[in-house]
């Protein structure tokens, strides 16, 4: 698989702060990677640095494999990170047709990127006409016009009524699912679960994960456990190989396990060493619990 995008042990300071702290990461081609953390932590600044418009105190990345400078390899890129930027008083036609003048781009390509994000009905109306989740969706398409092989947006959604944030998100699955490389920083852990592959986790500009976004979600998880003699469930839990520790909740238990097992099995033995269940369930923590659990280690 080839990469797209290395970064190596990329700092940038403003005066005594570190907005980003020695990061490392690499994106392959083909899978939709989310920079994940709240505001401030240093998403935005990496994002500036990698598409030339910051200047880093230290550090490198390179695109493409190192086979082009930047410049060259920024043609081949598609980003959004600021606020949707178009002439009011112009069509959506006119201001891509405009971006294509300015990208060297064949203006054929418009009428297809409108389609692709849902606004080619619109593409006679003007720009000051439209809605904020139309003006995302028209600067996505805007930054498509040179197929590029990976699409950069900073917090596409920010701002966006439900409707709007449904609409962007699954123009965003259909890009990728297109072969389209995706980068997408967000401070929204919903966001990151239900759209990306891969996720960098940020705190004050430091790495904190790095990874696939099933890897983690995926744990052993836990059972959720009631039963008419409480007391009992307790001691065999305690004794019990498979569980490493218990929570003693007001109307449940927590158990633990140390390694996978089945939810049937479990029940099974407790069944059979005389324990009436009256409530059972096998959770995972969700990415919401993991990235709290990160964070607070990271803090420690």
């Amino acid at each position: 698989m080839s990469t797209i995008l290395n970064v190596t042990d990329l700092t940038k300071k403003f005066g005594r702060l570190t907005a980003v702290n020695a990061l490392s990461f690499s994106i392959n081609k083909g899978n939709v990677y989310g920079i994940l953390g709240p505001n401030g932590s240093g998403k935005s600044t990496t994002l500036g640095m990698i598409l030339n418009v910051v200047n880093p105190t230290s550090g490198t990345f390179s695109w493409f494999d190192g086979t082009q400078n930047t410049h060259q390899a920024l043609k081949r890129v598609g980003a959004i990170i600021e606020r949707p930027n178009f002439y009011p008083y112009m069509t959506a036609a006119q201001n891509l047709r405009l971006v294509c003048r300015i990208k060297e781009v064949p203006q054929s390509k418009i009428e297809e990127k409108l389609e692709l994000v849902d606004l080619l009905d619109r593409k006679n109306d003007k720009f000051k006409t439209y809605s904020l989740g139309m003006k995302q969706r028209l600067a996505i398409a805007s930054a498509l016009l040179n197929d590029p092989e990976i699409l950069i947006l900073d917090e596409p959604t920010n701002g966006l009524d439900p409707q709007g944030i449904a609409q962007v998100r699954g123009i965003i699955k259909k890009i990728a699912a297109q072969g389209t490389t995706i980068l997408l920083a967000s401070h929204l852990l919903d966001e990151v679960e239900k759209v990306c592959s891969h996720v960098l986790v940020l705190q004050k500009g430091t790495r904190i994960y790095f990874g696939e976004v099933t890897a983690l979600t995926t744990d052993l998880g836990y059972f959720e456990i009631n039963a008419t003699d409480v007391t009992a469930l307790q001691n065999i839990l305690d004794k019990h190989k498979d569980i490493e520790k218990i929570e003693i909740h007001e109307s449940y238990i927590l158990a633990y396990p140390n390694k996978t097992i089945s939810a049937t099995d479990l029940s099974k033995s407790l069944s059979e060493q005389g324990i009436i269940i009256t409530h059972f369930a096998q959770k995972h923590k969700t990415l919401e619990e993991q990235f709290l659990s990160l964070t607070k280690n990271q803090q420690l």
